[in-house]
């Protein structure tokens, strides 16, 4: 990609360490525009909520860094679980550390495989998924704001929300609930932040056939009765208008234009990547 727009500056996203997923296109295409990557995940698992098929793996990551180090640009990484606030202060620190400066932060990492029936879901479900997905999300924004200001050059934040962020779906509530939270603490951090010349937005993919997506979609189908996993991605993709479901590329080229220039007066906003599905 000939332009470079991010040249000298540095780009954590949490979540990146899974192969085919939207953390990994991000940081393809932050690198791909110069930008030096901290490229982070969990590591390991931790609990039963962090399952080792659900998160990406030092071994994972460290291939994947050795990918984007190939494209010409600085590349690190840090296991973090956005769950605890020092670690995700220390994923801030190590990026500062590392390159000098943080100029771009973007909250990936989230749990979108703890689905059931709304009267089977326990409380450890709920906590599981509002912890990363909504509080994990609010102490990115705390650790990376605290460095941006100190930096004094500003910089922008970027949450993963998702189509959920808007609609409601069956079997996924704690994920609805804590996607649309979402749009509340980007909003807010927005009003905060903007003196200091931060941005603050979601981006709100539909549904992208990630690992995790692949996982949805046989649990899904299964759901509504769909015949086959192929059945079921027809029938979604005849409901979108642009005729298919969202890729990790579209995910990356929104979050590169709201970490550009382009974008310098857009804040607190919940932009729809979802090929006209999800129209508000």
């Amino acid at each position: 990609m000939a332009d470079k727009r991010f040249t000298g500056k540095t780009a954590v996203v949490t979540g990146s360490g899974r192969r085919k997923g939207l953390g990994e296109a991000i940081v393809r295409r932050l690198a791909a525009e110069g930008a030096n990557i901290v490229l982070s995940d969990i590591g390991r698992a931790r609990d039963a909520a962090t399952a080792a098929e659900h998160v990406g793996q030092e071994d994972e990551m460290a291939a994947i860094a050795a990918e984007i180090a190939a494209m010409g640009v600085g590349v690190t990484t840090k296991a973090c679980d956005v769950r605890v606030p020092a670690e995700v202060e220390a994923l801030a620190q190590h990026g500062v550390d590392t390159f000098g400066r943080l100029d771009i932060w973007v909250n990936n990492a989230g749990i979108g495989y703890i689905m059931k029936p709304l009267l089977d879901v326990t409380e450890a479900d709920w906590d599981a998924v509002i912890d990363v997905n909504l509080k994990g999300c609010f102490f990115g924004i705390q650790a990376a704001a605290r460095h941006m200001i100190a930096g004094g050059k500003g910089g922008r934040i970027i949450n993963i929300a998702s189509q959920a962020a808007k609609s409601g779906f069956p079997h996924a509530q704690a994920y609805t609930s804590s996607k649309h939270g979402l749009v509340g603490l980007a909003r807010s951090a927005a009003v905060e932040l903007g003196a200091h010349h931060i941005t603050v937005n979601n981006v709100c993919p539909n549904h992208v056939t990630t690992g995790l997506g692949a996982w949805q979609n046989e649990y899904f189908s299964k759901v509504v009765g769909a015949a086959s996993v192929e059945d079921y991605l027809k029938a979604m993709a005849a409901r979108i208008p642009l005729g298919r479901p969202g890729l990790p590329e579209d995910t990356a080229a929104a979050v590169a234009f709201l970490c550009s220039d382009d974008a310098v007066y857009i804040t607190g906003e919940s932009m729809n990547v979802s090929g006209g599905e999800e129209p508000h």
